[in-house]
């Protein structure tokens, strides 16, 4: 088993797959190995369609049952170099809103933070549209502050792309970037900080998410948020506020701009300028305490 997750590791590698989808990947195959048994190089529709079922009935999401299949569809195709096509069918997955911040409360959220660092990574993924990973590997020589622009490099997908750096955000940037060599990163840990990392560190994702959560719970705002959401946020506001669909999709890095279009659905201004029909009608709307014997 190991000397086969071992080759698939090297050809991830190769490929230039990124650590998190090696990691995935691994894991899946691991699980995958150790509910096949034996004959691990020979491909067994019948065992994988029983292996994948046995994991939705243990709970796993969609998501984590394509990738487990997209494992095991890496492995044969790519290390057994199985000739014929494995017919099993990806999983139905479920199509959520994506959970956005108003405005109002991105101020409130930015006002609960007193670390000027903090505050500063906050805002930064919130104006520049940045995931967790992008924010903590961003270097001073990332930041163009002249032009007003990020360059984020080889992030998801192994792309490069351009955002932009909010004006408002500039001098804190630069202090924060004082004495700060052009490879160091921009956000490091503090010696005694939130995970007490060594000083000089980089910021770990984790560190950052932390810092989102305590912002969140301090503010009071109750939504079921991440640190994602201020990315969601960020082309949710941007389509609010007239920006094209397509300069959203390039500022997100999106390959396919149906993935940047979950966001009209959010932002729809002719879906929030209908008035539910109730108003059109003389109910009572207030809510008294139901007699006893007479609740509905």
């Amino acid at each position: 088993m190991q000397a086969l997750l071992d080759r698939t590791a090297s050809e991830l590698r190769q490929r230039n797959y990124s650590k998190r989808t090696l990691t995935s990947y691994l894991s899946a195959l691991r699980a995958y190995f150790v509910h096949k048994g034996e004959n691990l190089e020979r491909s067994d529709e019948e065992n994988i369609r029983d292996f994948l079922l046995k994991k939705q009935q243990a709970g796993s999401s969609s998501q984590t049952i394509n990738v487990y299949l997209n494992a095991i569809k890496f492995f044969y195709r790519e290390i057994m170099r199985v000739p014929h096509a494995i017919g099993v069918k990806f999983a139905k997955t479920s199509k959520r809103l994506p959970v956005v911040l108003s405005k109002r409360e991105i101020e409130r959220l930015l006002a609960a933070l007193t670390n000027e660092k903090h505050r500063l990574l906050l805002a930064l993924s919130y104006g520049a549209g940045l995931r967790v990973s992008e924010a903590v590997n961003l270097r001073v020589g990332d930041v163009d502050i002249h032009e007003l622009v990020i360059h984020i490099k080889q992030s998801k997908g192994r792309r490069d792309r351009m955002t932009v750096v909010p004006e408002t955000l500039s001098r804190g940037i630069e202090k924060l970037a004082a004495g700060k060599e052009m490879n160091e990163h921009l956000f490091q840990s503090e010696r005694g900080g939130l995970l007490r990392l060594r000083s000089g560190q980089a910021l770990t994702a984790r560190a950052a998410q932390k810092i989102f959560e305590k912002a969140l719970s301090v503010s009071g705002i109750q939504k079921d948020a991440t640190f994602h959401s201020l990315r969601h946020s960020f082309a949710t506001h941007l389509l609010e506020n007239g920006t094209d669909v397509r300069y959203v999709q390039e500022l997100l890095g999106h390959q396919n701009i149906r993935t940047t279009q979950i966001y009209t659905h959010v932002t729809n201004p002719i879906l929030k300028r209908i008035r539910s029909p109730l108003g059109f009608i003389g109910v009572q709307t207030s809510v008294a305490p139901a007699e006893s014997g007479n609740g509905v």
